[in-house]
């Protein structure tokens, strides 16, 4: 039976510097805030702590833009600044007309590759962890041990879709819980057995934590879900990139 499900957003979170212990400001938070974690708890974290923690924070003095990403920026009115960075980051141009979307050396691909300015210290960017899945799992080793309770980590951003207007929160690393719910061999309500169902459910988690989370100046950069009957497992994000044969975008 499906029960209920709570969005705890953790309020006392300070602002995020270069080498900050997210783990113990999350705990600190916790313990200020009179909050417990339970065995179950998903914590989301926005991507723009985790960011400047592992130091993916970068002043656009020190960029020197290239006539490449001048033409782009040209073209479409795009900061320069931020065509360069983006083109830096990614291992391969999607598109450059309108929109510049980026695939990353991980195989997210997202516009800009996630180079961004909200949330960033002023004349500064930020960027996209390198390896999301793999600061998910050490945030969530880290939790786990000084709370002793066991827990799942998704760290999460905001991102357009190509075929529908307005951003999501989507999941970019995950760690403690498998990125899919997997629903075949189950049964529908007319006792048809599903053949090949198959959910995103870290997604659908990091949609579900920004509804008290914000992008603006809330200031809440890590939501507590609870009550969620997840499927635990090692699959990652990166497991839910579709390859260049499956993208019917490309």
């Amino acid at each position: 039976m499906v029960g209920s499900v709570e969005i705890i957003p953790l309020r006392g979170i300070p602002k995020i510097d270069l080498g900050d212990n997210i783990p113990k400001c999350i705990l600190d938070a916790l313990d200020s805030t009179n909050i417990s974690l339970v065995d179950g708890d998903i914590i989301v974290i926005a991507h723009t702590i985790v960011s400047k923690a592992e130091g993916r924070v970068i002043e656009s003095s020190q960029i020197n833009v290239t006539p490449r990403a001048q033409d782009i920026a040209n073209r479409s009115d795009f900061d320069a600044v931020q065509v360069e960075i983006a083109l830096g980051e990614g291992r391969a141009v999607i598109r450059d007309e309108r929109a510049l979307i980026i695939e990353l050396p991980n195989g997210h691909i997202c516009n800009f590759g996630g180079v961004d300015h909200s949330n960033a210290p002023p004349s500064s960017y930020l960027l996209l962890p390198r390896d999301p899945d793999r600061s998910a799992k050490l945030l969530r080793t880290e939790i786990e041990e000084q709370s002793r309770k066991k827990i799942a980590v998704i760290i999460s951003d905001t991102e357009g879709r190509p075929w529908r207007k307005g951003a999501i929160n989507i999941a970019i690393g995950c760690a403690g819980i498998n990125a899919f719910k997997h629903n075949q061999g189950k049964q529908d309500l007319y006792g048809r057995i599903l053949q090949r169902s198959m959910i995103c459910q870290v997604d659908q988690i990091a949609s579900a934590a920004e509804l008290v989370m914000g992008q603006a100046d809330e200031g809440i950069p890590v939501v507590i879900i609870r009550g969620y009957d997840y499927e635990r497992g090692n699959e990652k994000v990166s497991d839910i990139h579709r390859t260049g044969e499956e993208n019917l975008f490309r």
